[in-house]
């Protein structure tokens, strides 16, 4: 209940319906996330090899640390 009046309080600000809000916050995230997605696989593209799952992990735990 409180998201869906968020949403309609958000919609009334922004002069639309609350279905019409939610369906442009859903095409900013896909949209947001196929970009994301697309420069992930231009990257892998130019790899002339792909990393091995020992690699993998060491760069998992580098960044944990």
């Amino acid at each position: 209940p409180s998201v869906v009046r968020s949403l309609k309080a958000l919609a009334r600000r922004r002069r639309r319906s609350m279905e019409q809000e939610v369906r442009e916050m859903l095409e900013a995230c896909v949209s947001e996330r196929r970009s994301m997605l697309d420069q992930i696989e231009t990257g892998w593209a130019r790899q002339t090899r792909r990393p091995t799952a020992v690699e993998i992990e060491g760069w998992i735990r580098a960044g944990r640390s």
